[in-house]
């Protein structure tokens, strides 16, 4: 979203490509990553990987929560208010006599929220129609992606932004003399201003606490999406269950974690349920889970992934439902499990 966006539910224009829209958090995460960089411990490449891997998968789900009926018709309803007491004001005002042109203002404002209105309708539609024939079993659906219609978003998007500033200016010309001759109209311009503003203040600190919850406290993200997300993309229980399970074993029972340096001790991972057991050594650098950066414990359960990584059962396990691959190299469990390998 644009900085002075007047639509506050419109997600980011839609035409951007997935790789561009999962930079932002990404970027945050990184930034924090750096104005930490003198605390105790520096975060570790792959730690940092999987909190990469989370950004984006936030927002790709936030695409898909800002079309869903609710945040679609609470936007609506929104942007309707605006139009609605724009076109009250203008007519309760039409013979008040301006110096500085507030009538077309509030007309162009009332005309860029009509046409968010329309353009994010449009998309919802069509993304109704492709999850229909998707669920009909129709995998070589295919339609149109309604390149204009995105291209018209964007450009009402950067009109809002540019009209928002016309906005100020004006408001800040006219000043006493303005509210002398259309109080009204002076008070509900300076409401669509205050409003916009105050979005744009809100959507930046939901930003930075993700972006933070993302780095310092990424199982409380994991749980939130777990419990908020239908799954879709989601390996399902008997996938996780299939994977192998280990019980992680100190090397020394008598070393002690320094806890001034958090330094962790190695051990080894020794696999639970079988009779003859796998068992593989973790260095002290290895014997951590990149999700909650706590050190492996003697007895906690860990879970291994087939490409070798592992984590904490009760971290890993959770991600698995929300998204099916392997939060560091994103290897696919589900596509495993379909070729039949054990």
């Amino acid at each position: 979203m644009t900085s002075l966006d007047s639509t506050p539910f419109l997600s980011p224009p839609p035409d951007l490509p997935t790789t561009m829209r999962a930079q932002g958090l990404r970027h945050a995460a990184r930034m924090i990553r750096r104005a930490t960089g003198g605390s105790r411990r520096h975060m570790r490449v792959p730690s940092m990987t999987v909190r990469e891997t989370a950004a984006q998968e936030i927002e790709e789900r936030q695409v898909d929560w800002a079309y869903s009926p609710p945040v679609v018709a609470l936007d609506a309803a929104w942007n309707s208010a605006f139009v609605f007491a724009a076109s009250a004001v203008l007519y309760l005002t039409w013979s008040d006599s301006l110096r500085i042109p507030l009538r077309v203002w509030v007309v162009g404002y009332a005309l860029q929220c009509l046409l968010h209105v329309v353009c994010v309708g449009v998309e919802f539609r069509r993304r109704r129609r492709r999850r229909i024939a998707l669920l009909g079993g129709r995998e070589d659906y295919f339609e149109d992606s309604s390149t204009m219609i995105k291209h018209l978003e964007s450009a009402n998007t950067m009109f809002s932004f540019m009209w928002w500033i016309l906005g100020f200016y004006w408001i800040c010309v006219g000043g006493y003399a303005l509210q002398q001759d259309s109080p009204i109209l002076y008070w509900l311009c300076i409401a669509f201003l205050v409003l916009d503003l105050f979005f744009v203040i809100f959507c930046v600190a939901l930003a930075s606490v993700v972006a933070a919850a993302v780095c310092c406290c990424l199982p409380c993200i994991i749980a939130i999406l777990y419990v908020l997300t239908d799954r879709q993309g989601g390996a399902s229980k008997e996938d996780i269950d299939l994977l192998r399970k280990y019980t992680f074993c100190r090397s020394d029972s008598e070393e002690k974690i320094n806890e001034e340096n958090e330094r962790p001790c190695g051990g080894t991972m020794k696999e639970c349920g079988t009779d003859s057991p796998v068992e593989r050594t973790l260095t002290a650098e290895d014997a951590e889970c990149c999700i909650c950066l706590t050190v492996y414990e003697d007895g906690t359960e860990l879970r291994e992934l087939p490409c070798c990584h592992h984590f904490h059962c009760s971290c890993v396990d959770k991600w698995l439902y929300i998204n099916s691959t392997c939060p560091l190299c994103k290897y696919d469990i589900s596509k495993r499990n379909c070729d039949g390998e054990v």
